[in-house]
């Protein structure tokens, strides 16, 4: 065991835990007593997270890569989980949580890290065959049910990191510019599809109001207005635990979860940002590293699906925070509150901590 654990990427581990870190202390430095069981909660969930990455790290991944039925048995399940939550009842207005007593469980967020594997195994077979468009076909299809099921919930942000992923890593595997072209293509015709006849009003309306929050700063705008005021207020050095007014006060709506960014912000100021980007950034870096060493397509595009789902991720929450992109819903990875998000990002590092250890 213990040369085992030698072999693990620490380095990718502690950025890990300290961006997770950044994440309890600007929960804990709320201040509200809904904030202290949150940070309590967040503390388990970690726990929970550090021991799946180590549990999974000694699993040999190879085991996936050889044995197709096993991928297959776990993406039905996956799927299947997407349709039964449709029926569990709605938590914020999405039927996207299975309810476990006090806590909620949202199965979406193990399902991207299943579909980064299924679409690892189909690629890593057929890369020298991408001039065949029926590969992207068939794994669009593969994509195209989860994002179906994910759309009904309603829940258009996961929806939208799933399609970032299967684009990220058909984009690794070798795809023609044109036929990139021709995705792109559909992406704008089903967007437009999307608009007409999928999008509810509430989902229109966070749209518009992000073009421009001040039309409606009471209403649709009013968590993209506070999460500015909440960001500009923190200027350089932060106002600190004590002075974090927009988050400890409540004027900043989902301050734990969808803008804990603007929370941070607020709280440790610019420098708190660059260090939290810093954080990602090196994170970033110590998985491209188990890319480059990796032994074989699969390893290596799981590696990219890996990076495309924290990356995109992290960007559509930052972007919302600041006001540049629509408020979707989804979670700062690592930093946000939320189990699910948590514990699923960690078994992603416990798969590429196997990878890394027999590379």
């Amino acid at each position: 065991m213990y040369s085992r654990l030698r072999k693990l990427d620490w380095s990718l581990i502690v950025s890990a835990l300290l961006l997770s870190g950044a994440g309890l202390l600007t929960i804990n430095g709320i201040g509200t007593e809904e904030s202290s069981v949150f940070f309590k909660k967040q503390l388990l969930f970690l726990g929970i997270g550090l021991l799946v990455m180590l549990g999974i790290s000694f699993f040999d991944y190879r085991i996936l890569k050889n044995h197709s039925l096993i991928l297959l048995v776990i993406y039905i399940i996956s799927v299947a989980s997407l349709i039964f939550v449709l029926f569990s009842g709605e938590i914020r207005g999405s039927s996207s949580w299975f309810r476990l007593g006090s806590l909620s469980f949202e199965p979406i967020e193990f399902v991207k890290i299943v579909i980064i594997l299924i679409l690892a195994k189909y690629f890593s077979l057929r890369h020298i065959e991408l001039y065949r468009i029926r590969h992207l076909i068939v794994s669009g299809i593969y994509i195209g049910l989860p994002v179906l099921a994910v759309i009904l919930q309603p829940d258009m942000g996961s929806a939208l990191v799933l399609v970032s992923i299967w684009l990220g890593v058909v984009i690794v595997s070798g795809i023609k510019m044109r036929h990139l072209a021709l995705l792109l293509l559909i992406a704008i015709i089903l967007s437009a599809v999307g608009w007409a006849g999928i999008l509810r009003e509430y989902q229109k309306q966070r749209i518009l109001s992000f073009l421009n929050p001040q039309n409606d700063p009471y209403g649709w705008g009013y968590h993209i207005s506070q999460s500015l005021i909440a960001i500009g207020s923190g200027r350089v050095l932060g106002q600190g635990e004590e002075g974090s007014s927009q988050a400890g006060l409540k004027f900043l709506p989902e301050q734990h979860n969808d803008f804990i960014f603007a929370t941070l912000s607020e709280q440790r100021g610019l420098i708190g940002v660059f260090v939290l980007l810093a954080l990602y950034l090196f994170f970033f870096w110590r998985v491209v590293k188990i890319a480059l060493i990796s032994s074989n397509n699969f390893s290596r595009l799981f590696t990219a699906g890996f990076i495309a789902l924290v990356f995109i991720q992290a960007a559509i929450n930052v972007g919302m925070n600041v006001g540049v992109l629509p408020i979707t819903g989804l979670t700062l990875p690592l930093v946000s509150y939320g189990g699910s998000s948590l514990v699923s990002v960690f078994l992603g590092l416990g798969i590429l901590e196997s990878i890394k250890s027999r590379s």
